[in-house]
């Protein structure tokens, strides 16, 4: 039991440990160890925590009536998820992850350059990762899919066929989820509020319909949010994402984040190759070798450009 001092009218518990379940501008709701949820202020010098943050906090009680709780500190993360928000510089998404599921589908577009992006930014992070299609009842119309993400099945990472709306596949997307803290990313449209619904029945977050007129999703969950898995685990629902650009990302680092890429690092004739043009790429001639999909190599490029110089 908490031990509890009092000042003036106030009585405030001993600090104890606590998980972000949701945040909402300035307040977060707290999970405590007896899985009780508390809705607590942030101090001013905590304004980056985010859905998966362990923190330390307090309740706050005046007239032996609670009124609020307060967070007094982020405990050290193992894993942070970020994004680049447009005027507010590079910020946490999700934080403790231990998997992130990228979704994509048929529709409203599928783009390896888009799977990349996450892909970088997941693998710098030391995140692990899985590939999710969603709407694979469509695939018939889109005979290409498969094909694409067997360029990502054979580098290692797990691709899960699904459909939100048969359930078609969910075996072995809960079997990746269990015991896991995960994520799911992609771009609006591609159904994660739609999985997040079938996953956890109980659970009625807002999906929206493709625009009819622009193709593209709106962006339905405002709140990330965590939820606790029937069979274990934990879900953290994100705001759809748009768009994932890396410009915070240095042109040195970028090639790290390309796992098929890291045979050959190193061995490239001149110690800064960019793997465009260079003589004595060892990425090229890997390209050239069909040792690396040249698609990856296309995307690379591309990112290259977007990219921070040192």
């Amino acid at each position: 039991m908490s031990k509890l001092t009092n000042t003036a009218n106030t009585t405030t518990a001993e600090i104890q440990n606590g998980l972000v379940v949701s945040r909402f501008g300035n307040q977060v709701e707290i999970m405590d160890e007896d899985g009780n949820v508390f809705r607590c202020h942030i101090r001013r010098s905590l304004q980056d925590i985010v859905s998966g943050d362990e923190v330390l906090w307090q309740e706050e009680f005046s007239s032996n009536k609670k009124v609020k709780g307060v967070v007094t500190e982020i405990i050290e993360r193992h894993s942070v998820l970020k994004r680049l928000i447009r005027y507010e510089g590079l910020k946490p998404i999700a934080a403790n992850l231990d998997r992130v599921f990228v979704v994509t589908a048929p529709e409203p577009s599928y783009s390896n350059l888009i799977i990349d992006r996450y892909l970088v930014a997941i693998e710098l992070a030391g995140i692990e990762l899985v590939i999710l299609l969603n709407k694979s009842d469509r695939l018939g119309d889109y005979p290409e899919l498969l094909p694409a993400l067997k360029i990502y099945s054979d580098m290692g990472y797990q691709v899960i066929p699904v459909c939100a709306h048969d359930e078609s596949g969910f075996g072995e997307l809960r079997e990746a989820l269990a015991s896991h803290t995960s994520v799911f990313v992609g771009q609006s449209g591609v159904g994660k509020s739609s999985l997040v619904n079938a996953i956890i029945p109980d659970v009625d977050t807002s999906v929206s319909e493709l625009s009819e007129n622009s193709g593209l999703g709106t962006h339905t969950t405002t709140v990330s949010k965590l939820y606790h898995l029937p069979s274990g685990g934990q879900l953290i629902d994100s705001p759809g994402i748009r768009e994932f650009a890396l410009v915070h990302i240095d042109k040195p680092e970028l090639e790290h984040g390309f796992r098929d890429f890291a045979p050959y690092l190193g061995h490239c004739k001149f110690r800064n190759c960019r793997h465009i043009k260079e003589p004595g790429c060892a990425i090229l001639a890997a390209v050239k070798e069909k040792d690396i999909h040249s698609l990856r190599l296309e995307s690379y490029h591309l990112l290259f450009e977007e990219t921070d110089e040192e």
